[in-house]
């Protein structure tokens, strides 16, 4: 006797619209006997009916998990029971507008193996096709106009599908193109071009055997691609990195590399165990390695850096011309005037890289969201994000708590925004400086994006507390259109919560937190950069600093590190002949290195004296110093550099084991940095540099980590690290040896940027927080 049919109705979030899904829940009903439907939903969600017998059922619910496609994700699964329709046979439905739950919109995904394949295929229509993709891999964030993932609602609408690619959109059996929305073809498909930088379209029979040979002879050229366009140029000869530094106005700043394949990149660096795995990910990050001895890329592509920036071709078209250049790699940097964002449209090219390329190659199809090449690197042997973007933007965080929905703007460099509903926190991709030319537009325009997509009635807008960030203005609109409270957010509170989101830390525990960055506004009025703070997401207390000291100059500082220098040396109790005999002997005083020389030297130390410069207890300003008395770096061009710098002179060297005392101040714990600038003076010509920089470095973070474990004391899990200098391998290996002398483990985030990229994420936990109590 044959069971009575039962039915189910399914409701799947997460990763389920533009990674074939639909197709994958039709093979997999009809495969098991099922009769149903499957739709997309306005969420961005899936419903699934299915009808059956119960064994069918079972068995349809275990495939679901296990035969899923690749970049699918079932993050949330809802099963209902439902009354048997009679339904005959299994159908896709056409997509809905209503919500029954939000899901995540899919990000950019690399090209994947099988349609590379493709492209080299000569018996296949794709045969040399850039933009050959499927239902596994290709653009989708880049190019949606709204939800659901539905090639209407895409930059793909413009390209009718031909005979063939409606066939295989229509063809169950076809495993990679049954209802793939961004399919296409030479036929029906984006075409490319190319250009001259005024504008004149040229006749070009192969815009990639084209553009390898103009490369080859030493031009720059504007390559659009997913997300952007990028400046393409051999990274092998010096003339050339210089003749693009020049143009770009970009005097030090590392350029990024495509490299055609892992044995490439094998030549030119070395990557740790597991790096190629990430770099042929379908997210295809840029990531920092050390760069290998005797490498045939030019020392001006990173200079003063050990490492080296590359990813692999995400595209069609990237991996054909890297297959044509001799070298196997490339620089491939953004393409964009220094100062502004990436170019997206060819007005922009035409305007902004005029002077910097030579010619043009884009293809026809509309970038909807301007989306930055994410980068990472190692930090002490683990991942971390320096730049969250293409590939993993916009997925979401699951927050401890329920949230009301909610809008945070970020910071005011390295900006990235976020929204928060239900238990999900949404970071936008990277968008850059908020001081910067059209920046504040884009945030604003992402953040509305977002909201709209999410039907979003924003109760609270969360911004940096700091009076002067250029998103302010921007948090002040969004808060009175939406009659949303507006909320301040202490920098460094927003780092320790963005950690503590990682872990799902329960609202109202406590957990200690050592932020460490450039510049923070303190709830004193001083700049904070070098703290450990005790917080929950509702409050902080500040349990310890770096030593505070007089920034003369103000900003001017940060740009001129001798500045910072002068202002710690004053700090420590040298007089002022004191320290402009030091700074002599080191010859600091050129106008390279001081604008003014001796002149603005002594302005300097009496501003710091007189106490007519501003407090900091900035970690990256005391970097900066040692950088700069260690003759390493003497100017910033670019955010982090003489600390990067600093990080890479340590590479190598000796720690001998000096630790700065722990002094009590204001009611705080603070890390002597004078006496650790007096250790540095008295071995700057006894040890070798590589081994100062390791010894202060791994130093400071031994006394942060000391610091810690006191005032972790009672309180459970790790110790948190976040702030843009939190990726510093010396200082993370320092604060890791203290807290293991006290049995406890420290922690760097891992799902976002440790630094300002992740930090709109923390105020909107910290507003929720406060907001509930």
């Amino acid at each position: 006797m044959t069971k009575a049919r039962r039915a189910l109705r399914l409701r799947v979030a997460g990763i389920v619209q533009g990674v074939g899904f639909r197709p994958f829940i039709y093979r997999l009903a009809v495969s098991r006997g099922l009769s149903g439907y499957v739709v997309n939903l306005g969420g961005s969600e899936v419903e699934i009916y299915v009808e059956g017998q119960p064994s069918q059922l079972a068995s349809f619910i275990e495939g679901l998990y296990r035969e899923r496609p690749p970049p699918a994700r079932i993050e949330e699964l809802e099963i209902e029971e439902a009354e048997p329709q009679g339904l005959d046979g299994f159908t896709i439905r056409r997509s809905e507008r209503r919500k029954s739950r939000r899901s995540m919109i899919p990000p950019d995904f690399g090209i994947c193996r099988d349609c590379l394949r493709e492209i080299h295929d000569p018996s296949t229509r794709f045969h040399g096709y850039y933009w050959n993709s499927c239902a596994w891999c290709g653009p989708r964030f880049s190019m949606m106009y709204t939800v659901p993932y539905d090639r209407e609602n895409t930059a793909m609408r413009q390209y009718p599908l031909c005979r063939e690619c409606r066939r295989d959109y229509e063809d169950p059996g076809n495993l990679r193109r049954f209802h793939a929305q961004g399919i296409s073809c030479p036929r029906c498909g984006p075409r490319t071009h190319v250009y001259t930088m005024d504008g004149r379209r040229l006749d070009v029979e192969d815009p990639v055997e084209w553009a390898a040979e103009r490369i080859e002879e030493g031009y720059i050229l504007a390559i659009k691609g997913v997300g952007g366009f990028h400046l393409a140029a051999l990274a092998s000869r010096d003339d050339v990195v210089e003749e693009l530094r020049r143009r770009k106005r970009r005097p030090s700043k590392p350029f990024a590399l495509m490299a055609r394949d892992c044995g490439v990149v094998q030549a030119i660096a070395e990557p740790p165990p597991g790096a190629c795995e990430v770099l042929e990910s379908a997210e295809r990050p840029i990531l920092l390695l050390p760069k290998r001895p005797g490498s045939p890329v030019s020392e001006l592509v990173a200079p003063g850096l050990d490492t080296i920036g590359v990813m692999l071709p995400y595209t069609g078209f990237q991996a054909l011309l890297l297959e044509r250049v001799r070298d196997g790699f490339l620089i491939m940097t953004s393409g964009n005037e220094t100062g502004y964002p990436m170019c997206t449209t060819l007005e922009c090219v035409f305007t902004h890289l005029r002077g910097i390329a030579d010619y043009v190659v884009a293809h026809d199809r509309e970038i909807v969201h301007r989306v930055d090449d994410s980068v990472l690197r190692y930090t002490d042997g683990e991942l971390v994000f320096l730049r969250r973007a293409r590939g993993y933007a916009p997925m979401w965080l699951y927050a401890p708590m329920e949230l009301p929905d909610m809008v945070a703007v970020g910071a005011e460099l390295q900006t990235a925004g976020a929204v928060a509903f239900e238990d999900k926190v949404v970071p936008t991709q990277y968008i850059g400086d908020m001081d910067e030319p059209g920046q504040v537009e884009e945030l604003e325009r992402e953040l509305r994006w977002f909201i709209e997509v999410y039907s979003l009635k924003p109760r609270v807008v969360a911004v940096d507390m700091h009076p002067g960030y250029h998103n302010r203005g921007l948090a002040a609109r969004l808060a009175d259109e939406y009659g949303a409270e507006l909320v301040e957010v202490q920098h460094h509170h927003a780092h320790a919560a963005a950690a503590m989101l990682e872990d799902r830390v329960p609202p109202g525990e406590k957990r200690a937190a050592i932020t460490i960055d450039g510049t923070g506004y303190g709830t004193d009025a001083t700049v904070w950069g070098g703290e450990v703070l005790v917080a929950r997401y509702s409050s902080f207390t500040r349990a310890a600093s770096l030593y505070p000291f007089r920034l003369p100059g103000g900003d001017a500082a940060a740009k001129w590190p001798v500045k910072a220098l002068i202002g710690l040396m004053q700090a420590s109790g040298l007089d002022e002949e004191e320290t402009l005999s030091i700074l002599r002997r080191r010859g600091l005083l050129s106008r390279d290195r001081l604008p003014h020389g001796e002149a603005e030297a002594r302005v300097s130390y009496r501003l710091a004296a007189s106490g007519r410069a501003p407090i900091t207890t900035s970690m990256g300003r005391t970097l900066d110093a040692l950088a700069a008395l260690l003759g390493i770096a003497w100017r910033r061009d670019y955010e982090g550099e003489p600390a990067m710098r600093l990080e890479a002179a340590a590479r190598g060297g000796r720690d001998h084991g000096y630790t700065p005392r722990l002094l009590s101040l204001d009611g705080r714990l603070v890390v002597d940095t004078p006496g650790l600038l007096h250790w540095v003076i008295e071995n700057l010509d006894r040890l070798p540099t590589r081994d100062i920089a390791a010894t202060v470095q791994r130093g400071l973070g031994r006394a942060l980590g000391e610091a810690a474990a006191r005032a972790a004391r009672g309180l459970d899990g790790p110790v948190y690290i976040a702030g843009g200098a939190a990726v510093n391998t010396p200082i993370v290996q320092g604060i890791r040896e203290a807290l293991r002398g006290h049995g406890l483990e420290a922690q760097v985030p891992r799902r976002l940027p440790p630094g300002d990229g992740g930090i709109a994420a923390g105020q909107l936990l910290v507003a929720a927080a406060r907001l509930e109590e």
